[in-house]
C-alpha cells in the first residue's frame, strides 16, 4: 500500500507559540480519517501544513514520498494543484458557473481534452447522484447539493487525497448523512483518500480512522475495524470524554 502522507516530529510555531508538537502521522491510500480535537487543538494548522498551504516549523512531511522541506513554493503549489482535492464547509462554488462548469474547472484550466473530461466525469456524477443537476447554478442549489457538486470537483482530477474542512458543517441533519453516505462510497468505489477534520461524532463516525489533536499533540486514535458505525460513534463519544472537553 502507497503511503500518501507521512511525518516525523511535526512542529508549527506562529511567532512564540508553538501549535504543533512533534507530529507523528501516516496516512496510506484509499484511507478514510477523521482529525477530531477541541478548538485550538491545531486540526486546521495541520491540514493547512499537510496541503502545502502553510510551511512547517521544525520536522519533516513527505507527500507521495516526496520531501516538503526539499519543495520551493512553485513546486508545492502545483503539487496541491495536481495531486490534492479540497471540500470546504462553503463550498468555494463560482455562483456564475453551472455545476457541470464548476466541477470540470480544474479540469479546463488544464485544457484537459472534452471527451476526456467526460469520460472523467460520468462515473463520478452517478456515485454522487448528481445528474440532475448539472445544468443549475449554486444559487439554484440546496446547502447538501452544493457540497455534493464540491466533493465532484474534488475528485475529478483523481487526487492523491481530498482534504475535507468541515464538510458537515453547514448542512441540515439529512443533508449531513447523504454526503457522509457518499463519501463512504467515493472511498469505497473509487479508492479516493479522504482526510476530514470535524467537530462532529456523527461525521467521524463513517471514517475508517479517528485520530484525536489534544493541545498540538496526537493523544489517541481509533480503528473502526468490523465494527458497525454505531459501535464506532460510542467508542469515539467515549474517547472524547476520556480526553476531557468537547471537539468545539
Amino acid at each position: 500500500m502507497q503511503t500518501v502522507i507521512q511525518t516525523k516530529h511535526l512542529t508549527k510555531n506562529y511567532g512564540t507559540t508553538t501549535v504543533l508538537k512533534g507530529i507523528d502521522l501516516t496516512v496510506e491510500a484509499g484511507e478514510l480519517t477523521a482529525i477530531m480535537g477541541p478548538s485550538g487543538s491545531g486540526k486546521s494548522t495541520l491540514m493547512n501544513v499537510l496541503s502545502t498551504i502553510d510551511r512547517l516549523s521544525g520536522g519533516e512531511v513527505w507527500l507521495e514520498g516526496k520531501s516538503l522541506l526539499e519543495m520551493k513554493k512553485p513546486a508545492a503549489r502545483q503539487f496541491r494543484q495536481e495531486r490534492m482535492g479540497f471540500i470546504f464547509q462553503d463550498y468555494n462554488l463560482l455562483d456564475t458557473l453551472t455545476a457541470k462548469e464548476n466541477i470540470l474547472l480544474p479540469l479546463s484550466l488544464r485544457k484537459v481534452k472534452a471527451a476526456d473530461m467526460e469520460s472523467r466525469l460520468q462515473p463520478i456524477i452517478q456515485a454522487l447522484n448528481i445528474e440532475g443537476l448539472l445544468n443549475k447554478y449554486p444559487s439554484e442549489l440546496s446547502g447538501g447539493q452544493k457540497q455534493r457538486v464540491a466533493s465532484a470537483r474534488a475528485i475529478i482530477t483523481k487526487p492523491a487525497i481530498v482534504f475535507a474542512d468541515e464538510p458537515t458543517g453547514a448542512l441540515d441533519s439529512r443533508s449531513a448523512t447523504q454526503l457522509l453516505e457518499q463519501l463512504v462510497g467515493l472511498n469505497e468505489t473509487f479508492g479516493t483518500t479522504i482526510l476530514m477534520v470535524t467537530h462532529d461524532f456523527y461525521a467521524a463516525s463513517y471514517c475508517k480512522r479517528v485520530i484525536f489533536l489534544r493541545d498540538g499533540s496526537i493523544v489517541s486514535e481509533l480503528y473502526a475495524g468490523g465494527q458497525d458505525r454505531k459501535t464506532f460513534y460510542d467508542r469515539i463519544l467515549e474517547t472524547q470524554s476520556l480526553l476531557g472537553g468537547k471537539p468545539r
